[in-house]
């Protein structure tokens, strides 16, 4: 597959699973907010490292800044999905600065797992070729 495609169909699977199971688990939102928010911010880190992986599979140099590249391209697909989702237009309007705190901020662990995974993955290179 087409690296850039890659990127792009990972980055809306990212945003997707957390976004599907979020209808799921919605009523736990009022009653047990903590608890909502929690496994929102799990959900997003799992998808990020199971496409991570895949990501990686492939890569054979360049590690952090691969991972760099694609943390920073797929924390920006979330991004403009969601606030394409969330703009005043939309059903489910919040202002930017409410979407930040509260929903865009979480997305910041997907460069933190991809920068992470690449490190990891360069020094692992660095061994088993060493």
């Amino acid at each position: 597959m087409n690296k850039n495609l890659k990127i792009v169909l990972f980055g809306f699977l990212i945003w997707l699973i957390p976004f599907a199971a979020s209808f799921f688990i919605y009523p736990l939102k009022t009653p047990m907010y903590s608890l909502f928010e929690s496994i929102m911010s799990v959900l997003i880190a799992v998808a990020a490292m199971i496409f991570s992986y895949f990501y990686f599979r492939d890569i054979k140099t360049n590690f952090v800044v691969e991972g760099i590249i694609v943390g920073i391209a797929w924390f920006i697909i979330a991004i403009v999905i969601d606030l394409v989702m969330f703009l005043p237009a939309s059903p489910m309007h919040m202002n930017f600065n409410d979407y930040m705190m509260t929903i865009g901020v979480k997305y910041l662990i997907i460069p933190v797992v991809t920068i992470g995974t690449g490190y990891v993955a360069a020094v692992m290179g660095r061994r088993y070729y060493e």
